[in-house]
């Protein structure tokens, strides 16, 4: 066997061959810290966000043709490389040489708002342009379809790609014969004459052309490599692991005779995550490469043969062209995993994954094992001893000792047969999210007719998602054959399947009753499918259809999205050069899409760094007994361990009225709660030393994790907070009715897509200390480091280049992670780097407080609220943080848009043993505004009222005052909801809501408006204050520094616009370096939506003592220059004046789609011992592309007064969020309008979020009805409603 060891592979056109090669290695960690391309993001290290795309070339000397593909670097081992290309985002473009059209689009377009996420995007964008250069929306909306934003809410992403497009700009659906962009229903009429608006936010006919002549071309040596130098098995190696890539199917087979326990790796999508967070381990691995018999594509004469190495994007393509060419009647097989591989995973796994990997993984969720098994499909098999070949199914899905391969075999193939006449087969799946996220449950179902009139002669059922396996209803199916396709055979197999799908109320992933629900609504859906085809094909002897049943079968969404922005024009009297008012792109925007933009974990490595790792509880509520630390300090490369004794004195630091204790001394408070710290040379050394760590607990009652656990146990931090306004006890008195009610709403995790991160670096001199950190409040930094390290603040300077999204997640856990890690850098004299994981990180820093209102109104008949008294509990977790400064911010902000003349709200923090909950965008006011709005609806429905007529009853009225005393004049909010409902054509859309409603019996639309008033202000002047510092250099050049924090939201071009207006100089003289408490002192947090108000303001006084301090000069030389001068020294909104209207557009949006996550399917899952279960993007779900409305509408109303603020700018970062509840409401209009059809007439109480398990849940009918329910405490459910 002819052997080599050694790696050659391209990156960006450059060869790289590396002799010791440690087969462990993955492409991203290679990328960043080998080849120091840090444009290629860490995001969640399990293929699951996109950050770490980039695109995979490889020449077939066969075809003759090159595949470029994207694949995501973290989980790719170097190893499985070799004679590929591989594409970073530095390598198609950059500020220094130029930046590619695709850089360019997604950048002017606006589609960068932190930019983390951006490489990735432009990598998914640019490989589908390299195979397809005009592509559709569909193509380019389906290649993003692995890659996650939490900044954009990705319409601006959208309208980057639209200009790829041969068709742009339109949405391609003309609904009810009118196109969203004409003007009329969907069309925005003019604000008012002499308005001028305008609908662009940037100008297409300045963009590079796209030129494929100019793209990198395949390097020619891997070609003569691929074509003339006889392939070698390559073999490499290190002290835990070796890596065999066999060339031929011989070897391969002598491989796994070998080593039969050695997995078989093509892709990595499925052992990869194993490995990762399961703490598997492989000694060997083997990697076949180019092995053609495993990439067959044969036809025989009753299927197809598909080799078990081709990817699912390949067996995708060869199955869309096999259903083209062959009639209906024999593709039904393949129609059924088409369906599904347009949803499963994102383009990048179906790119890696291969066919044989998912059906060898058997994973009990697996969107295509279902189709196969019921498909009658075979594996043919291949070892030593000779072929054979086996079923797929049942047995084969529950890994049966006879039914499974062999150690020594290998998977070479798979037969898909033909269906055949009357013969049907149907795929079916419910996931959190429509593309990119796990199967809840899901289904591949067969019926074969034969030549008998609807008579069943064979019927295949399968589930995955219901058990430990992909389960078939054999029993069930057996039962049936022979009887007639009708309503009464449907009833007897719902029972049946019921009765043999058997699901028990403590099985893992919850939803219980909801996947029993799933696995017969499928059933009736099928049912329906068939019954629907035999009518069309034989209208006599099969009944139709009922006509509330065809509602059941089509989709209910055009896929085709379409925008429409507008904002106020800047008026004739403007200066050309004065920016204040123009769509600006973001300042670092290009940086973001060339991957040039440094975040924390880009800066290159210091001489003698080590890397922190933190080791954290596993129990809730314990007693610490004992840590073991022996092992873990013994490993190599481990330098030291932290813990709370080293800490001693300085393990605390108090901020609000409460010390936050940094490690864990004698007790835990929580899972995720900090123990200790490793300290090592390298990161995979201190990561693997942490699992080391022995701790033994004694578990302490009582064990507090629900809001309801805690007000049983009395578990409050501090006393109540109140507010009070008028006489509520007097009004109950005089109303018509009473009603109480409660809502409970969940937490949301931030999933911003740069986790925490920070570098510590010891000067060596004086004791200084630079502390380089991903925060929104360097000054707490600041503090917290000196008070820990018992220095003065003046030898502590930290400072934020920019920030990979935060949304009030990274002010108080971060700076405990900065101390701790200070502190070991100033004990070693050594830098030191702390970046969590994804896990990690959601695990330990907590997210948006859940909540549970409790509400008593007192109304009128005609819908008028007189008295309302509420109670507002918040989850706070086990420390204060910032939970009652949030109830605080609740209770003020709780009156919304409405005038309630009498008031009383109570708001408690709750103390239990879950990760103490924080700041979060919006900040109380999401779940507070919740609670009220889910009172006037039931005002309304008490009322007999639509939920529009008692909201506009209840509004503040011009002139008025708010239960806080602060007066308000209202004339902007009756503006902006009249305005919406014109420019949404309101009635004209209920009413054809309704009528679609009365038409569908199982297909529901709903339709609701919701009114937003946000207070924006952090209740103290000491909080509203801020600084800013503006250098102007000998050649008329500008510096400018100030105290807010660029997250993405755009704070420092606005600055830029705020010095470029002021001193009355172009963009490109100006200069904005960062935030540094060196340069601006005692700055507040970034935060609350008046960064840039609060900064402009002050920049803007800093330009004009400028000013002042040359005006003797510029009067002797008015038409002089700086250097002549210079000495040596849908949604309408009103933003006031905007200042740069695309990035408040953008911050509109992207609030509006993080809201629409928090009310609909961000939900945080925790086991009954308190253990979070959602701790990456597998098993949480934020909206994806595929979630973006298809009708995007937003209008800036014009601005109709001045103010003391910036310019008269409105701050408006977090209020956007609870506009994402009206998409809560509208599914409670449908899911109302499905109720009341089924005779269900009593009040409707939904929570947060409204998952598709509640809202299926919620939708009694027949089927809910039938399935089996658990008595309460029969058994210990998989997770607690937290």
């Amino acid at each position: 066997m002819d052997r080599a060891s050694e790696l050659l592979f391209y990156v960006n056109g450059r060869k790289v061959i590396e002799k010791n090669v440690d087969p462990e290695t993955m492409l991203l960690p290679y990328l960043r810290k080998k080849l120091r391309l840090t444009g290629t993001k860490y995001g969640c290290g399990g293929g699951g966000c996109g950050a770490c795309t980039v695109m995979i070339s490889r020449y077939n000397p066969i075809t003759n043709r090159i595949r470029h593909h994207p694949a995501n670097a973290c989980l790719i081992p170097i190893c499985s490389l070799y004679g590929t290309a591989v594409t970073t985002v530095e390598g198609i473009g950059s500020t220094h040489t130029r930046i590619h059209p695709v850089q360019e689009r997604i950048a002017k377009c606006h589609g960068t708002q932190c930019g983390f996420c951006t490489p990735g995007m432009v990598m998914s964008i640019y490989t589908l342009l390299r195979n397809h250069p005009e592509p559709t929306l569909d193509q380019l909306t389906d290649a993003l379809g692995g890659n996650l934003c939490r900044c954009t809410g990705y319409r601006p992403i959208i309208d980057a790609c639209k200009t790829f497009c041969e068709t742009s700009g339109c949405c391609q659906s003309k609904e009810n014969g009118v196109c969203c962009l004409d003007q009329g229903i969907n069309g925005l009429p003019e604000f008012e004459e002499g308005s001028k608006t305008s609908p662009k936010l940037f100008a297409e006919e300045e963009f590079l052309p796209l030129d494929p002549t100019q793209e990198l071309i395949f390097p020619p040596e891997l070609m003569i490599m691929a074509e003339k130098q006889p392939q070698r098995t390559r073999v490499f190696g290190s002290e835990r692991m070796m890596w065999f890539s066999p060339v031929t199917l011989k070897e391969l087979l002598e491989f796994k005779f070998k080593y039969p326990q050695a997995p078989v790796i093509m892709g990595n999508t499925s052992v990869g995550p194993q490995v990762k967070f399961k703490g598997v381990f492989h000694p060997v691995i083997i990697s076949p490469d180019r092995i053609e018999e495993l990439s067959v594509v044969n036809h025989t004469h009753n299927g197809l043969t598909l080799g078990a190495g081709l990817s699912l994007a390949q067996v995708k393509d060869i199955l869309a062209d096999v259903v083209q060419k062959l009639p209906e009647e024999k593709t039904q097989t393949y129609h059924a995993l088409l369906k599904h591989l347009g949803t499963l995973a994102g383009s990048q796994i179906r790119n890696m994954a291969s066919l044989g990997g998912h059906i060898i993984s058997r994973h009990l969720d697996s969107d295509l094992n279902p189709i196969l098994a019921v498909g009658n499909c075979t594996l043919n098999l291949l070892s030593k001893e000779g072929k054979r070949q086996i079923p797929l199914n049942e047995q084969f899905l529950s890994k049966c000792p006879n039914a499974d391969l062999k150690p020594q075999e290998i998977l070479v193939s798979v037969n898909i047969p033909y269906s055949r006449k009357l013969e049907f087969v149907s795929a079916f799946r419910q996931a959190q999210r429509q593309e990119n996220a796990l199967a809840i449950v899901n289904s591949g179902m067969r019926v074969f007719f034969g030549e008998g009139h609807g008579i069943i002669r064979e019927l295949s059922i399968s589930y995955g998602g219901v058990g430990p396996a992909t389960i078939c209803a054999k029993n069930s199916c057996q039962k049936l054959i022979g009887r007639h396709w009708n309503e009464e055979m449907l009833d007897t197999a719902c029972r049946l399947v019921l009765e043999e799908v058997s699901l028990s109320g403590s099985a893992p992933g919850g939803k219980v009753e909801f996947k029993r629900t799933l696995i017969i609504s499928f059933l009736f859906k099928f049912y329906l499918e068939v019954s629907q085809i035999l009518k069309k094909m034989d209208p006599v002897h099969y009944p139709s259809l009922a006509d509330k049943y065809e509602s059941a079968l089509g989709d209910l969404h055009s896929k085709h999205h379409c925008s429409t922005l507008k904002y106020q024009h800047m008026g004739p009297k403007q200066h050309p050069e004065d920016p204040i008012g123009h769509p600006i792109m973001h300042l670092s925007g290009v940086k973001h899409a060339t991957g040039e933009a440094i975040y924390c974990d880009d800066m290159p490595p210091v001489d003698q760094e080590l890397f922190l790792t933190f080791v954290t509880s596993s129990r809730a509520h314990a007693k610490i007994m004992s840590i073991d630390l022996s092992e873990a300090l013994s490993m190599p490369g481990v330098v030291d361990i932290i813990t709370a004794e080293h800490l001693s004195d300085v393990n605390s630091f108090c901020f609000f009225t409460e010390a936050e204790e940094f490690l864990a001394t004698d007790k835990v408070f929580c899972v995720g709660q900090l123990v200790c710290a490793v300290l090592a040379d390298s990161e995979v050394q201190a990561k693997r030393a942490a699992k080391q760590v022995k701790i033994v607990y004694q578990d302490l009652e009582p064990l507090i994790l629900t809001i309801e656990e805690a007000i049983q146990h009395n578990s409050f931090f501090e006393p109540e907070r109140k507010l009070e306004y008028g006489n509520v006890d007097e009004a109950f008195k005089v109303v018509d009715q009473i009603l109480e009610g409660e809502i409970h709403m969940g937490g949301q995790e931030h999933f911003y897509m740069e986790t925490q991160s920070m570098l510590v670096v010891p000067k060596g001199e004086d004791q200084e200390m630079d502390v380089y950190v991903s925060t929104q409040f360097p000054k707490y930094i600041q503090d917290i480091v000196a008070s820990t390290l018992k220095l003065p603040a003046n030898k502590v300077m930290c400072h934020v280049k920019r920030v990979g999204g935060a949304f009030g997640g990274k002010v108080f856990k971060t700076g405990v992670f900065a101390a701790v890690t200070a502190f070991a850098a100033n004990k070693h004299g050594r830098a030191v780097r702390c970046v969590l994981e994804r896990g990690e990180d959601m695990l330990i820093t907590g997210g948006r407080h859940p909540y549970l209102g409790k509400y008593k109104a007192g109304f009128m008949n005609d819908g008028r609220i007189l008295a309302l008294d509420m109670e507002h509990y918040n989850n706070a977790g086990n420390s204060l943080d910032e939970s009652l400064f949030v109830i605080e911010m609740g209770l003020l902000k709780m009156d919304n848009a409405y005038k309630f003349p009498n008031l009383r709200c109570r708001g408690w923090a709750c103390r239990t043993n879950l990760p103490s909950n924080t700041a979060f965008r919006g900040f109380g006011f999401p779940q507070a505004g919740l609670i009220t709005e889910s009172c006037i609806m039931e005002v309304a429905a008490k009322c007999g009222l639509s939920p529009e007529k008692v909201r506009m009853i209840n509004m503040y009225k011009e002139i008025d005052q708010t239960p806080y005393k602060q007066e308000i004049n209202a004339k902007n909010l009756i503006q902006c909801w009249r305005e919406c409902m014109a420019v949404s054509s309101y009635s004209l859309r209920k009413a054809a809501v309704e009528k679609f409603n009365a038409e569908n019996y199982w297909k529901k639309k709903g339709l609701a408006m919701v009114p937003l008033k946000y207070p924006v202000g952090l209740g103290s002047r000491a909080a509203g204050q801020a600084a800013a510092l503006v250098h102007v250099y000998l050649d008329g050049s500008v510096l400018v520094t100030h105290g807010g924090i660029e997250m993405g939201q755009g704070v420092h071009t606005k600055m830029i616009q705020v010095v470029s207006r002021e001193l009355r100089m172009p963009i490109s003289n100006v200069h904005l370096r960062g935030t540094s408490t060196e340069t601006v002192p005692n700055a507040n947090a970034s935060g609350g939506s008046v960064v840039a108000d609060l900064n402009g303001l002050a920049v803007k006084d800093a330009c004009q003592t400028l000013l002042k301090r040359l005006e003797p000069i510029i009067s002797k030389n008015p038409k002089g220059t700086w250097k002549d001068w210079n000495i040596r020294t849908d949604i309408v909104m009103d933003v006031g004046c905007s200042i740069n209207p695309a990035i408040d557009i953008g911050q509109i949006e992207g609030a509006f789609i993080q809201g629409m996550g928090l009310y609909t399917i961000e939900e945080l899952n925790y086991s009954p011992q308190g253990v979070l279960h959602t701790r990456g993007p597998d098993q949480y779900k934020i909206p994806a592309i595929c979630d973006t409305p298809t009708e995007f509408h937003i209008s800036l109303l014009p601005p109709s007064e001045n103010s003391n603020t910036l310019y008269s700018s409105k701050g408006l970062g977090e209020s956007g969020v609870f506009l994402g509840c009206s998409v809560f409401f509208a599914i409670h209009d449908a899911v109302s309008a499905a109720r009341r059809e089924r005779g269900l007439h009593g009040p409707l109480s939904l929570n947060s979020p409204l998952t598709p398990e509640k809202i299926r849940m919620a939708c009694e009918d027949k089927f809910t009805k039938m399935i089996p329910r658990d008595e309460p405490g029969s058994c210990v459910p998989w997770n607690v409603p937290i």
